[in-house]
């Protein structure tokens, strides 16, 4: 009898404790590392007994990094002018928006899929410095990023944003390993 009266004590003080909320952000990038990162925040996340994300919406960031305007004269002289370089640059700028629209679309839709709210932001920046600076602006629980398995000579030369995050970001941080089957086939 007393077995019973102890279960059911235990049952009423959990129910009684308030969920925790968790604010999380996800970095999406052109690389499927960051949709597998999406991927285990949506499969490990969400449904965890006691922790409910989804009372909070789940943060997508996408950053892009500034276009460098070069112009290059054309024509000899002091007659030089820089020839359509406005339209380039405006051009750049605006498949920079259409690719960061469809990559945060098909982000949406898995979320949409797995039935989470979610939000989007586009911000311009080095993605190091702004990811770091929107996890500590938005108060940030958990910040959950791709990791590209970079070695560790092209890591020190092009730098690693996860790396990066790791030391800087001001909440926990989860890195996300892609399967090893997904390293395969993109070897190959």
């Amino acid at each position: 009898m007393e077995e019973t009266t102890d279960a059911s004590a235990a049952m009423q003080q959990e129910q009684q404790q308030p969920l925790m909320r968790m604010k999380v952000m996800v970095a999406i990038d052109d690389s499927e590392e960051s949709f597998v990162a999406l991927k285990w925040v949506l499969d490990n996340l969400y449904g965890i007994v006691g922790v409910v994300p989804e009372a909070d919406m789940l943060t997508m960031v996408h950053v892009q990094e500034p276009f460098q305007q070069y112009f290059f004269p054309v024509g000899p002289g002091p007659a030089t002018f820089y020839g359509g370089a406005f339209t380039v640059v405006e051009s750049v700028k605006k498949a920079n928006e259409e690719m960061a629209a469809a990559l945060l679309a098909r982000a949406l839709q898995m979320c949409k899929d797995k039935m989470v709210k979610a939000e989007t932001l586009i911000v311009e920046g080095d993605p190091k410095d702004k990811i770091c600076e929107l996890a500590e602006q938005m108060h940030i629980d958990l910040l959950v990023v791709g990791s590209r398995g970079l070695g560790k000579i092209k890591r020190a030369f092009l730098g690693s944003v996860s790396d990066y995050c790791a030391h800087h970001a001001v909440c926990p941080i989860v890195i996300v390993k892609p399967p090893k089957e997904h390293k395969l086939t993109r070897s190959a």
